[in-house]
């Protein structure tokens, strides 16, 4: 999402980091607007008038990779403050005349920071024993600083974890203040973008929808765009922001897998074509969807097959309309991250996404996805500006492959029939009790094990179902929610006695990482 050239900025240039938009959404947060860069595409031109900070990622690249760590080091010339963050901060160490190398001893996870010096970027970050809990992840450590730096903080394993020139204005950190496990993160990044960038608040909810609306209206011109229309708050947010840009030009379509949660078809046509008027054209495959996916258990699989299905479908759509050459989805920035670099930096594949790396290689039709730099909270407070109910705003994330991906192991019509009684059990419990606003997401998922189980003196041999309900700000990072004894066994005694094929239930409580929020 690339704004005006003129609008005053924090310039973010990306490494391959996980978390680099989640940075920029931190910065958002406090009302400034970031852009961020691949360190490969900052080049000797880039306009740096409008740009009053810069912050370097961390990223999975060693310093010592100089092939790979390619940028334009002139920002150093460009008389505007620095923030290095983890790997960020050795390249700012390096590119200066200071040494990085392999470290002894790696650091991961959290650390306790001691205060050495007070610095403004680190002012009402300490407690009042002058220390703090931080989060690592490095393997490399600066051994050596550059000309004009003093060390400001350290921790046991390393002696240079946050550093600072403070007449150049350069500051480098080793950890991650971006992440919600580093304790008052926040407040280094706050400190940074206003008590030494000097920035002036400049961004909104509000100035989003209008960007977003005039990006949509400059890339379609005249040409009308399908969309993906699944019903949850992203492709929601997506079918009426588009709606908003470029009224009868869009055509929403509304695919039925079969992999849909109870009653989603109903609720979904009722409310595009009946509420919001909208173009809608259902499509009823659940027999292709399952018959495509019989007997197919890897995961990979299971997503690439569905998003093929998907594009054939769209395009087959697509050819009976005149004069459509895009095609609209609800892909969000975690989904990005966990399959693809969205600059092109270095970065891990994690899993496929059925609308980001499950899709094929040639596609007739070209992708619009307005909301690919924004994170979850984002798209809903984007959603709420354009008059969507809370209803729909607020509801849990349901992943495009649906039940597919909550079934680990071959996919069944019984198995499905079963995963969506259950899942209904557990979400409408969920409502009952005035739990469900509390929790990020919650589902039930049919484990690809039966156990034994005795219901009325007689021997049962059916499946596992799984609970997950997990908190999160923006589903990057993930806890379990803490339900009730007594909740738990009402809800595992509902779905025991009204569902025949289930004599189990369990409930996950892993946190995000190490696992994903799905299964698959």
């Amino acid at each position: 999402m690339i704004l005006s050239n003129n609008l005053k900025k924090i310039l973010i240039i990306d490494f391959g980091s996980q978390f680099t938009q989640l940075i920029a959404r931190r910065i958002r947060e406090f009302g400034v607007y970031s852009e961020i860069v691949s360190h490969k595409k900052l080049g000797t031109n880039y306009n740096s008038k409008p740009i009053k900070g810069i912050i370097l990622s961390g990223g999975p690249l060693n310093v010592y990779q100089s092939k790979k760590v390619k940028f334009n080091n002139d920002i150093f010339k460009w008389k505007v403050p620095i923030l290095g963050i983890c790997f960020g901060h050795q390249v700012i160490s390096k590119e200066l005349g200071g040494k990085v190398k392999k470290a002894k001893q790696r650091e991961f996870g959290l650390a306790r920071l001691k205060r050495l010096r007070k610095s403004k970027l680190t002012n009402n970050f300490f407690n009042k024993n002058g220390s703090n809990a931080v989060w690592m992840s490095h393997a490399d450590e600066v051994i050596k600083l550059a000309k004009g730096f003093r060390v400001v903080a350290k921790t046991e394993t390393s002696k240079f974890s946050i550093v600072e020139n403070s007449s150049k204005k350069f500051y480098g950190i080793q950890f991650h203040p971006e992440v919600t496990h580093t304790e008052k993160g926040k407040i280094i990044l706050k400190n940074f973008i206003f008590s030494i960038c000097h920035i002036k608040k400049n961004w909104s909810s509000k100035n989003q929808k209008q960007i977003l609306v005039e990006d949509v209206k400059r890339k379609l011109e005249r040409s009308k765009v399908i969309c993906a229309l699944s019903g949850g708050v992203d492709s929601s947010v997506v079918a009426k922001l588009i709606h908003s840009a470029v009224g009868k030009q869009l055509i929403c379509i509304f695919v039925n897998t079969g992999l849909l949660r109870k009653n989603e078809e109903i609720q979904v046509r009722k409310t595009f074509e009946n509420k919001f008027k909208i173009n809608l054209i259902y499509v009823d495959a659940k027999r292709l969807f399952l018959t495509k996916l019989k007997n197919v258990s890897d995961p990979e699989k299971k997503r690439k097959i569905i998003g093929n299905l998907f594009i054939n479908i769209f395009e087959k759509y697509a050819k009976k309309i005149k004069n459509v050459k895009f095609l609209a989805q609800g892909t969000l920035y975690p989904d990005l991250i966990e399959s693809k670099s969205v600059t092109g930096s270095q970065t891990s594949k994690i899993k496929s996404h059925h609308n980001v790396g499950g899709l094929p290689k040639k596609m007739k039709l070209k992708l619009v996805e307005p909301l690919r730099f924004l994170f979850k909270d984002e798209v809903r407070k984007l959603g709420l500006e354009l008059k969507l109910s809370k209803e729909i705003v607020y509801r849990h994330p349901f992943p495009g492959p649906g039940l597919g991906i909550r079934m680990p192991g071959e996919i069944t019509e019984r198995k499905i029939k079963i995963l969506k009684e259950a899942d209904n059990i557990f979400i409408n419990s969920l409502k009952e009790f005035n739990l469900y606003d509390k929790i990020w997401q919650a589902y039930a998922a049919l484990l690809p094990v039966k156990t034994v189980g005795v219901m009325g003196d007689n021997r049962t041999y059916e499946h596992i179902c799984l609970l997950r309900a997990i908190t999160s700000e923006d589903g990057m990072t993930a806890d379990f929610f803490n339900f009730s004894k007594e909740f738990m066994q009402l809800v595992s005694n509902k779905i025991i006695n009204n569902i025949n094929g289930i004599n189990r239930v369990v409930y996950d409580i892993t946190s995000k990482p190490p696992s994903t929020i799905e299964l698959e």
